[in-house]
């Protein structure tokens, strides 16, 4: 098995970028510090049981006012990168793009600085699931077409505010969890699920042009002066046939559909997937011709999220949310002979499965013509624990072995001839982690909850300080 021999830096290319990854709304804090906005995320954390454990991320673990702290410890560790998102509320609170929040301009050149300042370099998302409140109230949020000029306007402001700096700009982070999980389960903000056979394909389709929008106007504007590079980030778990039938091996790629194809389809060949077509019928939205021009070829790299994988198998009426019901699928975790497809982590969708990042990366390279891509995110987490001592929670074994496994993974979907540029570990810290808030922890370094949110990197952490170093793990910091 390609992952049981120890994975090393020199397994990959010169220039291969190692980062970590973090949101601002699961991070970052301040709610009411800076002339910032609320976000729909601010205000659905306070509907009652949205969250798990009833909290918010009104404080998250205090980046805004810890970045130095952060960025310190990110280049202790011998990390190239930080990924990292802006909060579209701490640049323009009322989301409309006409009063500019020059603190918040000012606290993310701060943050730039500080991090060419130690050698990392910034990628920065756009939209990362924070919307203006106001947005939402006044035109509808991703609801409307109205949003791409919006969103067009704030990531204008952001190029011409941090493009001498930032040359790795991601537009919108997973549009698919907005649009499905947050316009048809309605357990995302803004918690809508009323018309769940209609909403996330409307949403899904703003999203798109709102991202072909901003690439626009970085090409025309910026690209020639900036010299950077745009993406969207996309996410994607595994389908993988349960049997070898027919049926399966074609629910299996219709799955793919309704993930990756769904978001890449427009961008690189014009449209939506026909499988999409034929289930969604006129409830899925038509591009115009010129929204077509805008759309081929809109961005320069894909950002894939990727941490589990499933066995897919054809069902003919499938319970469920009616997504899952159009895809005439089931998703699995075992073989037929009972056996999981991996050890489950602590949240009860995501088993460790090396060997479908390896394939969905494949499978990119072979459908789209071999793009750049980077590995925005992956990562595992482990249930947030009362009575574990700090040792206890710093020992997180089980995601070393994650990152072994999915790392060298990443090196032979290399090897099998992939554009893979970089790699991003999620997460940096542990932190809000959305409907779930504080109970699980995807962080490469523990963040003390109870004992002034200090910070203390996990065994992952060390690991990944000595691959990325090549030293012993009692050298490190």
């Amino acid at each position: 098995m390609e992952d049981q021999k120890e994975i090393r830096r020199s397994d990959f290319p010169d220039g291969f970028i190692f980062g970590v990854a973090t949101s601002a709304h699961q991070v970052e804090g301040a709610r009411r510090e800076g002339g910032k906005g609320d976000s729909i995320w601010d205000v659905f954390s306070e509907r009652e049981g949205k969250i798990k454990d009833g909290s918010n991320a009104d404080v998250a673990v205090d980046q805004y006012n810890r970045y130095k702290e952060d960025v310190e410890l990110m280049s202790k560790l011998g990390f190239d990168a930080y990924r990292f998102s802006i909060s579209w509320p701490r640049i323009f609170p009322d989301g409309l793009g006409t009063n500019v929040n020059e603190r918040g301009i000012a606290y993310y050149n701060d943050l730039i600085n500080f991090l060419l300042e130690k050698g990392i370099q910034p990628y920065v998302t756009l939209y990362h699931w924070d919307l203006p409140h106001n947005l939402h109230e006044s035109v509808g949020g991703w609801l409307s077409e109205k949003i791409v000029e919006y969103f067009a306007l704030y990531a204008e402001t952001c190029f011409a505010s941090f493009g001498d700096r930032v040359k790795h700009w991601i537009t919108i982070n997973e549009p698919l969890q907005t649009a499905v999980n947050g316009y048809g389960a309605g357990i995302f903000a803004p918690g809508r699920y009323e018309n769940a056979s209609v909403e996330p394909f409307l949403a899904a389709h703003h999203q798109i042009l709102a991202h072909a929008a901003a690439v626009d106007v970085y090409k025309k504007k910026f690209k020639a002066t900036q010299g950077g590079e745009i993406g969207l980030v996309v996410d994607c778990e595994w389908a993988e046939a349960f049997s070898n039938k027919p049926e399966d091996k074609v629910a299996a790629d219709r799955r793919l559909d309704f993930q990756l194809g769904w978001f890449l389809d427009p961008i690189f060949f014009g449209d939506y997937p026909a499988t999409m077509r034929e289930r969604v019928g006129e409830q899925l939205p038509y591009f115009s011709e010129r929204e077509k021009e805008l759309l081929m070829n809109a961005l320069d790299f894909v950002g894939l999220n990727h941490y589990t994988s499933r066995f897919i198998a054809h069902v003919n009426k499938p319970e469920g949310e009616y997504f899952y019901q159009i895809q005439e699928m089931e998703r699995m975790v075992k073989w037929e002979g009972g056996e999981s497809i991996g050890e489950r982590a602590a949240s009860e969708w995501l088993y460790i499965v090396p060997w479908g990042l390896r394939k969905v990366l494949n499978y990119i390279a072979k459908r789209y013509h071999n793009p750049t891509i980077y590995v925005t995110e992956n990562g595992m987490d482990d249930e947030d624990s009362e009575t574990a001592t700090l040792d206890e929670n710093l020992n997180d074994c089980k995601r070393v072995g994650y990152f072994k496994g999915y790392l060298a993974a990443v090196a032979q979907a290399i090897r099998d001839g992939t554009n893979i540029r970089g790699y991003f570990a999620w997460s940096f810290l542990d932190n809000f982690e959305w409907g779930q808030g504080y109970t699980k922890r995807f962080g490469l370094v523990y963040v003390d909850y109870k004992n002034g949110l200090s910070r203390h990197p996990k065994s992952s952490a060390l690991w990944f300080s000595q691959f990325l170093k090549g030293t012993k793990e009692n050298d490190i910091i």
